[in-house]
């Protein structure tokens, strides 16, 4: 019975997702210069804000946003061979951990200064700098923080990879003239959800949709290393009169050793291993990649109605600047490390 109440509540607003992202493939016909993936995500966006506002297509869309993103990236895996993942190299991997690095330690002094909680700067921190509201999710309970601290850095991070998915386009083809690797650099080592890099690399070309996912993913493992950071960093942190606190945190640093990278990156890797062996044929492969492609963007358009534009306005004017803030220099300080490793 639990099953099909499930299904019942997931059925209208995924219907309405494929409907919209078909919609999305069809217009994108007429318009090759923007594609049909971010014209999923506008439809979404649209929808999501005006006749699909209601309740029971929630449970759909955040299905697309989620769970058919997972599977898309797991058979993803099943398209691409090792040696197309060891392109990115050492210093890839260099950038990457510098960009995550630096991303946290501006977005936490930034929030400091305009006057933010510790604790919702450093979800802000998780989010821009590893994968989005994901990130926050996993971070939140580390530190305590409440649902309103959550509520509030999701929204801006996901606000502010929306704008950076279409920004950075631009900035690629003026800095880089769409250089695969520097490009897939830029996209995988910015935008905040998977969701973000998949769209703004079919903005660009395939190689670069794969190559940007590939660095994204590499960002997502890093997830463990920054919510055991933040276990560490909360509980050294002395709270007058809280020690309440102070034993919840010691109770989860001893859990901390279950924290693992999530199951979809675990499948990647293995249908990865598994074509670059050739256990998976090329027939195969070709069928993995038609239904991720086709799964990527029924996620987007869940995606753009899962953005709630009232949230945001209701956040005011010094959040919406933090998030600008944080994505202003996440640019800058990408550009830099790609011309010094990439």
């Amino acid at each position: 019975m639990d099953i099909i109440k499930s299904v019942k509540s997931t059925l209208p607003g995924l219907v309405l997702c494929v409907v919209i992202a078909q919609l999305g493939i069809f217009l994108g016909k007429f318009i090759p210069s923007v594609g049909g993936a971010p014209l999923a995500i506008f439809l979404g966006l649209i929808a999501g804000n005006t006749f699909a506002k209601s309740e029971k297509f929630a449970a759909g869309s955040k299905f697309s946003e989620s769970d058919l993103l997972s599977y898309s990236i797991v058979l993803l895996g099943g398209t691409l061979s090792i040696t197309t993942i060891l392109q990115l190299g050492f210093s890839g991997i260099i950038f990457i951990f510098l960009q995550m690095l630096i991303t946290i330690v501006i977005t936490m002094f930034i929030g400091k200064k305009l006057g933010f909680s510790k604790k919702f700067c450093a979800l802000m921190a998780s989010g821009n700098a590893v994968c989005g509201s994901s990130a926050i999710g996993a971070s939140s309970p580390v530190i305590k923080a409440d649902d309103a601290e959550k509520g509030i850095s999701i929204t801006i991070v996901n606000l502010t990879g929306t704008l950076l998915m279409f920004a950075l386009i631009p900035i690629a083809n003026l800095f880089f003239n769409f250089d695969t690797l520097k490009t897939s650099a830029l996209l995988g080592g910015i935008l905040q959800s998977v969701g973000q890099v998949i769209a703004a690399g079919s903005m660009v070309n395939h190689d670069v949709l794969e190559m940007a996912t590939i660095f994204k993913i590499v960002r997502i493992v890093f997830l463990v290393v920054v919510v055991i950071w933040l276990s560490k960093e909360f509980k050294a942190k002395k709270i007058e009169d809280n020690t309440e606190f102070a034993l919840e945190q010691e109770a989860y640093a001893k859990k901390k050793s279950k924290i693992s990278v999530p199951w979809y990156i675990i499948g990647f890797f293995i249908l990865c291993g598994l074509f670059s062996l050739g256990i998976i044929p090329p027939a195969i492969s070709k069928i993995f990649k038609l239904i991720s492609s086709k799964f990527e963007i029924v996620a987007l358009a869940g995606i753009g109605m899962r953005v709630k534009i009232a949230e945001l306005l209701k956040q005011g004017p010094k959040a919406s600047l933090y998030g600008l803030f944080v994505g202003a220099s996440q640019i800058i300080v990408a550009l830099l490390l790609i011309k010094i490793f990439i």
